[in-house]
């Protein structure tokens, strides 16, 4: 079944999944210009684009772990799928800088004051570098290093987690589940977590 599965997904070119996902935020674009998004389509277009960007974290975390243990393999997707994150969590910015917030000293304020925001923005500032060498010649220019660097993408999703968490208002298990699956899968590349550590 995995074999079948695997066959299907080698014929798909990577091209298509960023045809998909440069589909959603122009959708929540027409649902906002057209009343879908509620009574407040600002904030619902941010923390839709905010939560579609961790789930894509989730999921280019979960690659290498998929692989070894069921087989399914998801490897030439992974670069789609970590450029597509970065897209959304930064739609999910220039939403509330721009529709939201708007004024330059209250956003400053926001960053510096509110903790939820101050690691939301380090953990976008931690995938930035992480976007600009998704290429073939970041890797052969940086050699090792290019691995080295995209470590990154750990404490990045730990930040993106927290502060989704810390986002929401009151207890709410969703934020939650999405951390404990970052942990989770963090977890797995620790030495002595699998016999073989994911990297």
């Amino acid at each position: 079944m995995i074999d079948r599965i695997n066959l299907a997904l080698r014929k798909l070119p990577p091209w298509l999944l960023y045809l998909l996902g440069g589909i959603y935020p122009a959708w929540l674009l027409y649902l906002g210009v057209n009343g879908g998004l509620g009574p407040d389509p600002v904030k619902a277009m941010e923390h839709a684009l905010g939560e579609r960007a961790l789930q894509l974290v989730i999921l280019g975390l979960a690659v290498t772990p998929l692989r070894r243990l069921t087989g399914l393999n998801l490897l030439k997707f992974r670069r789609a799928i970590g450029l597509l994150a970065f897209s959304y969590v930064t739609l999910h910015l220039l939403v509330w800088l721009v529709l939201d917030v708007q004024i330059l000293s209250q956003i400053l304020r926001d960053i510096a004051k509110r903790p939820y925001i101050t690691i939301g923005m380090a953990g976008f500032i931690l995938m930035v570098p992480l976007a600009l060498t998704s290429n073939n010649w970041s890797v052969h220019r940086l050699g090792r290093r290019w691995r080295r660097l995209h470590l990154l993408t750990y404490p990045a999703a730990l930040l993106g987690g927290v502060h989704y968490v810390m986002l929401v208002k009151g207890f709410q298990i969703e934020p939650l589940i999405y951390l404990a699956m970052i942990i989770g899968l963090l977890g797995l590349r620790l030495p002595g977590a699998s016999r073989r550590r994911l990297v």
